[in-house]
């Protein structure tokens, strides 16, 4: 038992992943697997989103506080939003392109196909609907930090905090105390970081294993070829795509890949980027990117740059079109690009956001919103790759705005790559 606590923590998530399809295999339909092991995943997941907001509030305040230049702030935005929107542009047009040449809906047997139940997203979906582009820009500017803070608004505590630091660098010698406190808060709640990680594998455990108690890995079958085809999509994009961006920048993808090993692995068995956000953040300040671009960039992306998502609602938006032998022309898939680019934005933030953003979208090219019933059994499973999509998409994003604003710190990342080389 002690040599298995000795394991890397990448190591230990894996058996917990494996051990929790096995016994969710072995115990498919049976209710008691979801009684028991439920409140466990659920309590691994309220433990991590309890340290995100003060994370990114104290890490945030201190990066600011430290630049103090309202100017260069403004500069690092724009060209971190221009970067966001062309990368997520680029994963649409990838997940169109390899949905029109596999073509994975063709000939699908829909009687073979079990639905699952969307009336949550549908509800969710309709009250979004209402909401206009202006009125998202409206909500980034909280009326109550406390209140944003609570609902895990995350453009309203970005705003919030930028404006609290370039306060706090205003005030020059009064906000030392200030600048004192928060950076004993970072510290402290990386600190309860390390201390939640080592629940993690327990975490993993359970929340996999009721998810293929629900689902069984029988449901994957009849929808094989969609399930490949996101994964070989998602593969290359990180591979190719994301490692092009890496290799015009200096950097290698695959040394990220080797830094955020736990992270990726993490991310991936709980579907949920959240998991892996106060490490991600601790972690690319280790390897060379500075800590305001870091605090800035990082959560940004989680509502801005959805690679992983935005990929897989074009690659299942055509599919669901092919399984009702619908031929889209490319009018309607530009104009499906377009509704992405726009709708994956307005409602980043949002639970279950693939899901809402697609049942927004399809309508507006006459696809028929029912389909998404017949992939919602195994929208976990691909979930969990566009998890890991987004959040490689993220990470690399801090290193292109730190080499963009030729503040990447090359030794810090030597040191790192030495120090992991000799453990």
């Amino acid at each position: 038992m002690k040599k298995l606590f000795k394991l890397p923590l990448a190591y230990q998530i894996l058996i917990g992943l494996v051990l929790g399809i096995i016994v969710g295999a072995i115990f498919y339909g049976n209710p008691a697997v979801e009684t028991y092991l439920d409140p466990i995943g659920k309590m691994f997941i309220n433990m991590i989103k309890m340290i995100v907001v003060p994370i990114i509030i104290s890490t945030l305040i201190l990066g600011v506080a430290g630049t103090g230049d309202i100017k260069q702030l403004g500069k690092l935005g724009g060209k971190t939003l221009i970067y966001f929107e062309l990368v997520t542009t680029v994963a649409i047009v990838v997940g169109l392109l390899a949905a029109n040449i596999v073509k994975p809906g063709v000939g699908v047997d829909m009687s073979a196909l079990s639905k699952g139940n969307i009336d949550q997203y549908v509800q969710t979906t309709e009250q979004v609907q209402h909401e206009s582009f202006l009125d998202v820009l409206v909500n980034i500017v909280p009326s109550n930090v406390i209140q944003a803070m609570a609902e895990g608004n995350m453009l309203s505590i970005i705003f919030f905090s930028v404006l609290f630091g370039l306060g706090v660098a205003a005030i020059g010698e009064k906000g030392k105390p200030v600048l004192a406190f928060f950076s004993g808060v970072a510290d402290t709640m990386f600190w309860v970081t390390n201390l939640i990680m080592k629940f993690a594998p327990f975490g993993v455990f359970a929340l996999i294993g009721v998810t293929i108690s629900k689902f069984g890995l029988s449901s994957l079958l009849p929808l094989g070829k969609l399930l490949i085809l996101v994964y070989a999509a998602m593969a290359f994009f990180i591979i190719v795509v994301l490692g092009g961006i890496a290799k015009l920048v200096g950097f290698n993808i695959f040394f990220l890949f080797k830094v955020l090993k736990d992270e990726l692995i993490l991310a991936y068995s709980t579907s949920s980027s959240e998991t892996v956000l106060p490490k991600v953040l601790e972690k690319m300040e280790k390897i060379g990117c500075p800590k305001d671009v870091v605090s800035f960039v990082v959560p940004t992306g989680y509502s801005f740059n959805l690679d992983g998502s935005t990929l897989y609602q074009a690659i299942a938006a055509i599919f669901i079109a092919q399984m009702y032998n619908i031929d889209l022309s490319i009018m309607q898939q530009i104009t499906l690009v377009l509704v992405l680019m726009i709708t994956s934005k307005g409602i980043a933030g949002v639970p279950g956001v693939s899901f809402v953003v697609l049942l927004a979208t399809l309508g507006t090219v006459g696809i028929p919103l029912e389909g998404l019933a017949f992939i919602a059994g195994i929208d976990r499973i691909l979930d969990m790759a566009r998890t890991v999509v987004n959040v490689v998409g993220n990470s690399l994003a801090s290193v292109v705005m730190s080499k963009w604003e030729g503040r990447f710190d090359e030794q810090k990342q030597k040191t790192y790559f030495q120090t992991t080389e000799e453990a």
